[in-house]
């Protein structure tokens, strides 16, 4: 009667896995999705912060064009009207005039 070898725990389990989890390839395949999902430089959580990072800089983009768009639009009006500009903003007056200032308080709301 030949001897029996010792029964390997972990070949019994492998033995218990289906075909193609034991498949070279599946492993590969199985331990190259893991690595770009979670432990490569670009994995996908990175790729979300950077995502939220571009929106919001591209949200800033519209803002300040926006604030360029007015700025270039006073600068216009100002530079058609140096005096009222001048009145106005800075309060001049010429020698024989009195300023009144009145505030308009529907502007403020």
């Amino acid at each position: 009667m030949p001897a029996r070898k010792p029964k390997d725990p972990v070949q019994e389990i492998l033995n218990k896995l289906p075909p193609y989890v034991r498949n070279r390839y599946f492993i590969a395949l199985v331990l190259f999705t893991a690595w770009m999902v979670f432990f490569d430089r670009h994995d996908v959580l990175t790729q979300f912060q950077l995502r939220s990072t571009v929106d919001r800089l591209e949200n800033e983009l519209h803002a300040f064009d926006g604030k360029i768009d007015r700025a270039e639009a006073e600068k216009q009006d100002m530079e058609s009207n140096r005096e009222r500009f001048a009145r106005e903003s800075y309060y001049m007056q010429k020698d024989d005039e009195d300023v009144f200032i009145i505030v308009d308080k529907t502007k403020d709301r």
